[in-house]
């Protein structure tokens, strides 16, 4: 007697043929069921890369860097972190975009949503060109000012400058940075006038705003904890909508009314658009999402004076384009331009 196998065979045992292309059917989606599981699994194939758009230091650098070595042993590939600086982060930005290998990964910043509303030559929509994956990391910025300053609150700074239109400075790390559109907001929202002063960095800043040759400045929290601490620079208030832990003391803008200037520097993951498969993504949400409400991420975070900032791709991609209408609109209204 021959032997029957598949259809032939089911038909043999007296299965109708509803029955049979049933049974297949069940058995076909549990093989495509399957392998959808398997691409989850199989992503990444080769080592990961987290372009940070900045040098070494900073918020989104470290919070790169804390991420590398949590994710690399879950993915089971190395997570490798490189720095491409310059532009106020436009190289890194479009250094990421163009990588389409689906193994790069951009830690982007206030920076990436901010720039295209700043140089018109910057063609990227954030939303449009790159996958969100998650939010990562936050901090505040902290009004200071010399220690020499009359100025011991933020009343009084404002009683300054409204006293001598022009007179007061501002300092920041850059035309266009965080730094820069919040002095800018402030002076927007308080009704003062401020002159604009840009350095290359915070680094470049902070000697001429500790001798007094600059009046005041919105500065990074790592970047700015020590000099408070040792008494160079006098805190004001800070950005964020609670006081921070290491300056407890020190009123939060929003309690001051100046509701408008609760601001959080912040990194975010994200893939360029379409380079990574969707059960990839969905795969480094979730262990993002892990990663950022353990207790080792969070002590490491905190070490560097950084919050864990949790919210989803849908989310993220939600507050993304919410911060980017909102800087475009202070860029619009002060009449910012970046030189090119």
């Amino acid at each position: 007697m021959a032997t029957v196998t598949g259809i032939t065979a089911i038909a043999a045992r007296g299965i109708t043929r509803r029955h049979a292309i049933s049974t297949l059917s069940i058995a076909a989606l549990a093989v495509a069921f399957g392998h959808r599981a398997d691409a989850a699994e199989a992503w990444p194939t080769k080592p990961v890369r987290i372009i940070v758009p900045f040098a070494p230091g900073g918020g989104a650098d470290g919070s790169a860097r804390v991420l590398a070595e949590v994710l690399a042993p879950q993915l089971g590939q190395p997570v490798i972190v490189e720095n491409k600086p310059g532009a106020g982060s436009a190289i890194g930005v479009m250094a990421a975009l163009q990588s389409r290998d689906g193994h790069t990964l951009l830690m982007g910043s206030n920076s990436m949503v901010i720039n295209p509303s700043l140089n018109p030559k910057l063609t990227y929509d954030v939303a449009r060109d790159f996958d969100a994956i998650g939010m990562v990391s936050q901090q505040p910025l902290v009004l200071v000012v010399p220690a020499e300053s009359k100025a011991k609150t933020v009343a009084d700074l404002v009683a300054q400058a409204k006293a001598q239109p022009g007179k007061l400075s501002a300092g920041n790390s850059g035309t266009g940075t965080l730094a820069h559109l919040t002095a800018e907001l402030f002076a927007q929202e308080t009704g003062t006038s401020l002159v604009s002063v840009p350095y290359k960095g915070e680094s470049a800043l902070m000697p001429d705003l500790i001798s007094g040759l600059v009046s005041m400045g919105f500065l990074n929290l790592p970047s700015v904890i020590v000099h408070i601490r040792s008494g160079r620079l006098r805190a004001l208030a800070v950005s964020s909508a609670q006081p921070v832990a290491e300056l407890a003391n020190v009123p939060t803008l929003r309690s001051l009314k100046l509701q408008s200037l609760e601001v959080e520097g912040w990194a975010t993951l994200v893939a360029p658009k379409g380079s990574i498969p969707a059960e990839g993504l969905a795969r480094l949400e979730k262990l993002l999402a892990g990663a950022l409400q353990s207790e080792t991420v969070k002590k490491r975070f905190e070490a560097l004076s950084l919050e864990t900032f949790i919210r989803g791709r849908e989310a993220t991609a939600q507050y993304l384009k919410a911060e980017g209408g909102r800087w475009g609109q202070v860029v619009k209204s002060r009449g910012i331009q970046v030189e090119n």
